[in-house]
């Protein structure tokens, strides 16, 4: 399953991943996991000898290692399956991971970038990203979706924008075509969804369309300013552009591009719009996903405050 040679290599690599309907991005990552985190442990120790104390072991050399506590979770769920594969198919008799002490993991308050400080950051973006970064705060287009666009996607008529694509990106070695970058005719959640956007936003991407001559079918944020370009590198974007515009900013934590797909729902809910449709316009699959984002910004617990007084104080003001 998880050695070097024998019966248990084939078991993880040549049977159960197989056997797994996975998108693109899942099966790179397991493989990945597989290659740098469980192979190097187990090395070529025979499935039947694994034992609960090994993966135990695992657990605390990876925390050691300074793998965080989610990392580790998330690791383990994947091996946790592999093994469920292989007591399945009788292979083993049971599964040695079922019962592993996992280190705890501590969630933290997540900041929320405001309006004033967005538009510091994009103060600071180069002008040929600064539509795509427009298009990501008002949208919350998760980032394959952002780099998927084309002017076909865009309804100026009905002042809508419509997402039925996304790119995904992965390693060669791990690229099922050996490809980098690879088109997934539907998003993330399965479904296309279409956005109502401002008009201000449809005057800067028409202006940046006219000013390429970008196709209805050309990407819209192509990683080369001309029409026909191919797909913009997350990594590249990140490295080059993104964190030197944060830096610059004046914002005082770390910022990823990411956020602005967070910083877009929060704004949303503090501004009054309710649950389902942000959840919808979010293209969440459950709404406790989306409920995270209440109270996010930074004032919210003030308002939430003021909120409280008005009600209990108001019988007082009526009757003064």
């Amino acid at each position: 399953m998880l050695g070097t040679q024998g019966r248990a290599r084939v078991d993880a690599m040549e049977v159960w991943l197989p056997s797994r309907h996975l998108e693109v991005t899942t099966r790179a990552g397991y493989l990945s996991y597989l290659r740098n985190h469980f192979v190097p442990y187990f090395g070529s120790t025979p499935l039947a000898d694994i034992t609960a104390s090994m993966v135990q072991h695992w657990v605390r050399q990876a925390v050691d290692n300074g793998l965080s506590p989610r990392s580790v979770t998330k690791y383990h769920v994947m091996l946790h399956s592999v093994f469920a594969r292989a007591v399945r198919d009788r292979i083993i008799a049971f599964n040695p991971s079922e019962d592993t002490e996992l280190p705890k993991i501590v969630s933290r308050k997540a900041r929320t970038l405001t309006p004033d400080e967005f538009a510091s950051v994009l103060a600071q973006i180069p002008d040929r990203f600064r539509a795509m970064v427009m298009t990501a705060i008002e949208t919350g287009l998760r980032w394959g979706e952002l780099v998927a666009l084309r002017p076909r996607h865009i309804d100026f008529l009905r002042r809508t924008i419509t997402v039925e694509e996304t790119i995904v990106e992965v390693s060669r070695k791990d690229s099922p075509t050996g490809e980098r970058m690879i088109v997934k005719p539907y998003p993330k959640d399965d479904e296309p969804r279409t956005l109502r956007v401002s008009q201000e936003l449809l005057d800067t991407l028409a202006a940046r369309i006219a000013a390429l001559g970008i196709r209805r079918s050309d990407l819209l944020f192509p990683s080369r300013e001309v029409a026909g370009g191919q797909p913009l590198s997350r990594a590249t974007f990140n490295t080059r552009y993104w964190r030197p515009a944060v830096e610059r900013s004046g914002v005082d934590f770390l910022v990823r591009m990411h956020d602005l797909r967070h910083a877009h729902a929060s704004w949303l809910l503090a501004g009054g719009a309710d649950l389902k449709s942000v959840m919808e316009r979010m293209g969440h699959a459950q709404i406790m996903t989306t409920q995270k984002y209440l109270h996010t910004l930074p004032d919210a617990d003030d308002k939430a405050l003021a909120a409280f007084q008005e009600v209990r104080y108001s019988s007082r003001k009526s009757s003064v």
